[in-house]
């Protein structure tokens, strides 16, 4: 992963943009998408959400770079940002501590079976990803790996 995927904020000076993301072929069924990113390799214990977005229109088969940001609100009409574990509603950045190794930042495209998941406004990582994969027909992930020395 590049700089300009990486956050904004605590000691990270990148770009804080999530990348772009194409996909084609939906699996027959398919009624909405998902994109998740985590890390798995966080201190937390149960790794890092750091972008949930759902209920992408079946019509959407691309997102361009930056559409998860806060700033520039260009997520796909009808979709809805998940507060990730950064506690923003939007896509943020890597930013693991210096000396920690390579990270691996998993971006995982998710055929829904359902039109819309309904969540509550305050709805936490772990229910948002516990609906997306009771819905999910398949799904797709690319692994991006990043480090800070």
């Amino acid at each position: 992963m590049s700089k300009r995927h990486e956050l904004i904020g605590y000691d990270c000076s990148g770009g804080d943009l999530s990348p772009h993301l194409k996909w084609s072929d939906a699996p027959e069924g398919t009624k909405s998408y998902a994109i998740t990113a985590y890390d798995p390799d966080t201190a937390s214990g149960s790794g890092w959400w750091h972008w949930q977005i759902i209920n992408i229109p079946i019509t959407v088969m691309e997102i361009p770079t930056g559409a998860g940001s806060k700033k520039n609100n260009s997520a796909p009409i009808g979709s809805t940002q998940i507060e990730n574990d950064f506690s923003i509603a939007a896509f943020s950045g890597a930013c693991p501590p210096k000396g920690t190794g390579l990270h691996h930042y998993r971006f995982t495209i998710h055929a829904l079976s359902v039109e819309k998941i309904e969540l509550p406004g305050n709805a936490s990582s772990a229910l948002a990803g516990y609906m997306i994969n009771i819905h999910t027909i398949e799904s797709s992930t690319i692994e991006s790996l990043y480090k800070r020395d």
